[in-house]
């Protein structure tokens, strides 16, 4: 793999640490609910779900 493809990779990390930081987390974290489901627990899925989405398409890409 490049080195800019690595460097994708490691903005993703940095971005993953920001989202799943307890300030930003907490901006979630309210009574309203989704189907059922409270916004903290739909913000962390929706949040880990879209990374495996970008880092799959990212190795998938630049798979060399």
């Amino acid at each position: 793999m490049k080195k800019r493809h690595e460097q994708k990779l490691i903005i993703l990390s940095i971005g993953l640490l920001l989202a799943f930081s307890i300030p930003i987390s907490l901006l979630f974290n309210d009574e309203k609910e989704i189907f059922g489901y409270p916004m903290i627990l739909i913000y962390i899925f929706a949040v880990w779900m879209v990374s495996i989405i970008i880092s799959f398409a990212i190795v998938k890409k630049y798979d060399e």
